[in-house]
């Protein structure tokens, strides 16, 4: 059988099939196929009256731009494609190790990885260089998480270590599933010597991962190339294309109905002209053979489509790829966009998106690695009920902590991390006297974890942790003198204040999710056995003995602060235990974990008995450090009207705790719905519940609206309208139930549900359930999403939504490849959405009104001019004006419009998020915007030929010679329609700049030249037959009737367009209008302020007060004149910056139910007789990277002001 090689390929093309599928792709566009119609069309003499070149040209144009764009694409993924597949690795082949590139690595192969190196495929690990097996990765590139992942080889395949022969010789048989996404299920078995072993995710390493603080491993080869989850979750990448794309698709396939009804009435007309007028011509103009009035009719419909196929022209789509590629440049020079920590710009991976962005209603987020740094820090904690980690002055007023805040001098421990950061030396202080409940609080802290020590040289501790939160609470334990320094299965090595103590390990009462809580029975130096426990508060509570009630009442209130502030808790208590009865217990210990039958349930009753009657020691106040400006990003997009809904693979009580942080989740929310259901019909249930608090009068079924759209309305499309709601909910739903709800006939109660919630978080969920919300958001409620995340794990996610966002920087890339923009930090989002998005869409849908008006009204001045022609087909216009009007004289200024307009500056765009909401409701370019353009076309139309007609009838000139000829006339039509279209533009334009003047002039002053020159004798001289209007310009263009026809077409153009803006803008404002007042207003009050503190600076005397000179008001009036207008238009004044005011306290009754968040059976691990092999100290990485953590480089952090 041949086996299935390691190489991927992203590609699309090669050298010898670029060209034909890139055509083939290409004319799959129903304009680009329109066009070549034409083009076919124009070379058909009997019909064309157009020549070829007017089509040819801008259609190469358009080929060839997107040819080279998809092309250069192209080859960027054949490098990237080709950088991957030449890497290194040493393969086992021959008895022996020999260096491959990663794309001839094969299935069944077995490899060598070294520390610090790439997973080349997905492995099965056979043996490593650590004790047991093990072997510690980072799977940021696969989920973002940069906290290490433990892994275990089967002992039968671990003991071959790295003996060569032994691998050589190694000869087994494995079967599993086949390949699949499930970044976390792996099931299969392997068959060695006769035996079977159990194969689970835990035994695979993962494409995708690194290999980190291990030597050395050997894997065999299970997937390989696109079978591996990495790639199997990269999925095939769609093409998207925003909803104005779907909305142009439906408008063009209108515009070729109506570009039919027109010509079918000029044919008609034609045929009717033949024969009631036509015979008086066939005397001096004779048919050609075989032409009747029917035929000439037929001929006459299809001049018409060429002349008249304007309406859609193919310059339109130039002119979209230009914008479009122009605002994805501002996206990747934005500065402020700009991470410099690690030097990463945002970047926009695909140029066609952009407007979409202003549209967005749904956003979906990870949570670790994109709302979090995944960074803990050790912040505060209460201990036999005081509080420590804030600072207070003499009058016992909280004193904020910044930067410049003296921390805590560590120096006297010299096995202190140099890293660790706290500012409360009244905690140091305690410690060191010798305080027995402060003291025993951090000997719980370094006894009670499953966090593995390393020394890579004498006195440099590192911690291996699975979770960045049990790190944090040993290194603080290990600050404040009490040293974690080795462990065996037996015991754990402890330096305490300066001195060596070695503890007894016992047991291990591991944490599940149920339990939530974790154990260590040790026997101290003196001999006295007791029992260390933490867990969730919660949980503690009740197992504590009634004396601790008034300190639980005071350890509570301190719970309740940390949790207002966002912080994850843990409530910590011990026990002393009897000799007898720890003696008895053990052995009903050891009875129970050996037992076949129920051994959870009796080790479970064994641990409910053992941990009671505990002794409260206080609780730990970890920060689970957000990205910077998280909670002001997220308040921000939610006052713009964009829900966001957080999946996350993490646990509930995790995903609620960054929930509160964040300000998703909020005390003053009426309530928060838990739905945690292990079945279908509870799940219903739940959600029901749910709903009927939220909206009691609300209907069993929601109200669903069932509409065709889509090319020819083939699409169906059901619609779930919203449901009133009164006050602020939020949802919490885990990934077991979300499975239940996902299913068909539930699926519109979770969905009428969340979007009655304010915030959704769903936990514990799958990849591929990410993408399933997404789909099913999309599929019901037709609103524009946005996914961001930073894993492999986000990449379905990311790509069923319309617009997939990926973290980049020191995390996982898997994300950002799959991604169409991308950038360093969560708190870019509302840049992209509220500046560069709004911005985009506003644009674009200016853009395209413009442009949809000025060939409209082009197309009509050719249809009414049909009716004085005899419906010949002849063309109003010159040829060469035809040509150049959308490719030269209207191209640069519509396009300085669309690249530079923007209707407010970013601060307001800022300032007032609500100014996102007219994009969401695709308030700017939808149909009825177009109808209203097609009327203002056939308007301007009507004035833009018959004030030329009318004025030109029967008209002299100076000199008495005759002017009306149809050069002349054809000469001032064109000019009216240049400035008519000219002067509408300048009116929809908002933001002036030189470059806008330039284009707008520049187009004008072209356009007279060209004319001039193509109408000049030297070309008439020289191309005979191409440049006919031999003289027209200049005895035109210097009678004072035709300026003055120029003049009142331009008026009658105008004056109603400037009319109607201003009463609407009187009668309804929208909050466009009122903001462009008030900034309006401002720059004038602004001004005024100015000149009035220079007149008064002026006056004899003047010490900064008295009258106003020269100035007619005071500035009691400009005061009250500012109140006035400010009423007037409902907004508030300029904003200026937030000030820096304490933060009230927020004291929150919600008792966390966080318990730290290691894998379950780690204990076991920990514990197993063969254990720690002694190996000599190596020189290995951190094992938490360096991250954007003011913790992690030793640098102070800042806080709030308080």
């Amino acid at each position: 059988m041949e086996m299935l090689n390691n190489a991927i390929k992203t590609s699309k093309y090669n050298i010898f099939t670029f060209l034909p599928l890139n055509l083939f792709e290409q004319f799959q566009r129903l304009a680009n196929a329109y066009f070549l119609f034409l083009l076919i069309l124009q070379l058909i003499p009997e019909i064309s009256s157009l020549s070829w070149f007017t089509t040819v040209v801008p259609l190469l144009l358009v080929l060839c731009i997107t040819a080279a764009k998809d092309g250069s694409d192209d080859i960027n993924r054949h490098k990237s494609d080709k950088q991957v597949n030449n890497r290194q690795v040493d393969v086992l082949i021959d008895g022996e190790l020999r260096s491959e590139k990663w794309m001839n690595v094969q299935v069944g192969d077995i490899i060598k990885l070294q520390n610090n190196q790439f997973v080349t495929a997905d492995l099965l690990l056979l043996s490593s260089s650590e004790p047991l097996n093990l072997v510690y990765i980072e799977t940021a590139e696969l989920d973002g998480e940069t906290n290490l992942k433990v892994k275990q080889a089967l002992t039968v395949t671990g003991e071959m270590a790295d003996t060569i022969q032994a691998l050589a010789r190694f000869n087994g048989e494995v079967r599993c599933e086949p390949p699949n996404n499930r970044l976390d299920k792996f099931k299969g078995t392997l068959s060695v010597n006769g035996q079977t072993f159990a194969l689970d995710n835990d035994k695979v390493l993962l494409r995708g991962c690194t290999l980190r603080n291990t030597d050395w491993c050997f894997g065999l080869v299970i997937f390989g190339g696109p079978d591996t989850k990495l790639m199997q979750n990269c999925g095939k990448t769609t093409f998207k294309r925003t909803s104005i794309d779907h909305l142009m698709n439906v408008l063009v396939l209108c515009i070729f109905g109506f570009l039919g009804c027109m010509c079918s009435i000029l044919a008609v007309g034609n045929g009717v002209w033949e024969v009631m007028e036509g015979s008086v011509f066939t005397a001096f103009l004779p048919r050609p053979p075989g032409v009747n009035a029917a035929f000439s009719a037929f001929l006459t419909f299809w001049s018409y489509v060429i002349i008249l196929n304007t309406v859609v022209p193919i310059s339109l789509y130039v002119s979209v790829e230009i914008i479009r590629l122009g605002n994805s440049f501002y996206i990747d020079w934005d500065r402020k966009m700009y991470y410099p920590k690690n030097d990463t710009p945002a970047q926009a991976r695909t140029t066609t998106l952009n407007e979409e962005l202003g549209q967005i209603k749904y956003i979906f987020s990870d949570k670790t690695g994109t709302l979090t740094q995944n960074i803990m820090t050790f912040n505060k904690c209460s201990i036999n009920g005081k509080s420590y980690g804030e600072l207070f002055d003499f009058s016992g007023q909280r004193v904020e902590i910044t930067e410049k805040t003296e921390r805590v001098d560590f120096s006297w421990n010299h096995l202190a991390d140099p890293k660790f950061i706290f500012h409360d030396r009244s905690l140091v202080e305690r410690v060191r006297e010798g305080d027995f409940e402060a003291q025993a609080f951090f000997r719980l802290l370094a006894l009670c974890h499953t966090v593995m020590p390393e020394e890579k040289q004498e006195g440099e501790l590192n911690y291996q942790a699975q979770s960045p939160d049990e790190g944090a609470l040993v290194t603080a334990a290990r600050n404040l003198g009490f040293v974690f320094r080795s462990r065996t299965p037996e015991s754990i090595h402890l330096v305490e204040l300066g001195r060596e103590v070695t503890y007894d390990l016992l047991a291990v009462l591991d944490f599940n999710n149920v339990r939530k809580r974790m154990s260590v029975i040790v026997r101290s130096p003196e001999g006295k056995l007791i029992l260390f426990c933490k867990g969730a508060d919660t949980i503690i509570y009740e197992r504590l003995h009634p004396s601790c009630s008034k300190l639980m009442e005071v350890t509570t209130g301190h719970l309740n602060e940390y949790a207002g502030d966002g912080l994850r808790t843990l409530a910590l208590a011990y026990r002393d235990l009897d000799e007898r009865y720890m003696d008895e217990w053990r052995q009903r210990h050891h009875e129970a974990s050996i037992a076949m039958d129920g051994r959870e349930e009796r080790l479970d009753e064994l641990y409910e008995e053992i941990e009671k009657d505990l002794m409260l020691l206080g609780a730990t106040a970890v920060e689970d450090k957000l990205q910077d400006g998280v909670p002001q990003t997220i308040e921000q997009l939610a006052r713009a009207g964009i829900k966001i809904w957080v999946l996350t693979g993490d646990k509930q009580e995790t995903a609620e705790n960054i929930g509160y942080s964040c300000n998703m989740l909020r005390e003053e929310m009426k309530d928060i719905f838990i739905i945690a259901a292990n079945t279908a019909e509870e799940v219903k249930a739940e959600l029901q519940s749910a709903r009927s608090k939220m909206s009691p009068d609300s209907s069993e079924e929601g109200t669903v609206v069932k509409q065709r759209a889509g090319l020819f309305w083939r699409q169906k499309m059901e619609t779930l309208e919203d449901e009133s709601v009164d006050g602020e909910y939020g949802l919490v739903i885990n990934g077991h139930s979300l499975a239940y709800a996902l299913e068909k006939d539930l699926q519109m109660e979770l969905l009428r549900t969340a979007c009655m919630c304010q915030t959704v978080i769903c936990c514990r969920v799958t990849p591929l359930q990410k993408a399933q919300v997404v789909e099913l958001v999309k599929r019901y409620k037709q609103a524009v999403t946005l996914a961001i995340g930073d894993g492999a794990n986000d990449v379905s996610m990311i790509k069923a939504a319309h617009i997939g966002v990926g973290i980049s920087g020191q995390e996982g890339m898997q994300a950002v490849l799959s991604s169409d923009f991308s950038f360093a930090q969560f708190r870019f989002l509302q840049r992209l959405l509220l500046v560069h998005g709004r911005w985009s869409y506003l644009r674009m849908c200016r853009f395209l009104r413009y442009f949809f008006y000025k060939n409209f009204t082009f197309t009509f001045v050719h249809f009414w001019y049909a009716f004085f022609c005899g419906f010949s087909a002849q063309t109003v216009y010159d040829e060469w004006f035809i040509t150049l009007y959308n490719l030269v004289y209207t191209a640069l200024p519509v396009l300085g419009m669309s690249l530079f307009d923007q209707d407010v500056n970013d601060r307001w765009s800022f300032e007032y998020p609500q100014l996102y909401s007219p994009g969401q409701l695709n308030l700017y370019f939808n149909k009825k915007t177009f109808v209203r353009c097609m009327l203002h076309s056939c308007y301007s139309s009507l004035i833009l030929f018959f004030i030329p007609w009318g004025a030109m009838y029967d008209t002299v000139r100076d000199d008495g010679r005759d002017i009306v000829d149809y050069q002349s006339f054809a000469l001032l039509a064109q000019t009216c329609l240049l400035i008519a279209v000219n002067i509408q533009l300048c009116l929809d334009t908002n933001y002036w700049t030189s470059v806008n003047q330039f284009f707008v002039w520049g187009s004008l002053s072209a356009y007279f030249a060209i004319t001039f020159t193509m109408y000049s004798n030297g070309m008439f001289l020289i191309f005979t037959s191409s440049f006919p209007f031999i003289g027209t310009a200049r005895n035109s263009l210097n009678q004072p009737n035709v300026w003055l026809t120029i003049l009142l077409t331009s008026l009658l153009c105008a004056l109603p367009v400037v009319t109607f803006r201003f009463l609407l803008t009187q009668l309804r404002p929208t909050i466009n209008d009122k903001e462009l007042a008030n900034q309006s207003w401002i720059c004038k009050y602004n001004h005024e302020r100015q000149v009035v503190g220079d007149e008064r600076q002026k006056q004899p005397g003047y010490a900064g007060c008295g009258h106003l000179g020269m100035w007619e008001r005071g500035e009691e009036a400009i005061v009250a004149e500012e109140r006035h207008v400010r009423h007037k238009v409902g907004r508030e004044a300029l904003p200026a910056p937030s000030p820096r005011r304490p933060p009230v306290r927020r004291i929150s009754t919600r008792r966390s139910a966080y318990a730290f968040s290691h894998a379950q059976g780690y204990g076991d691990l920990v514990t197993s007789t063969r254990f720690l092999l002694r190996r000599p100290l190596k020189s290995r990485l951190a094992l938490f990277p360096q991250a954007e953590s003011p913790l992690s480089q030793g640098q102070p952090q800042s806080y709030r002001s308080i």
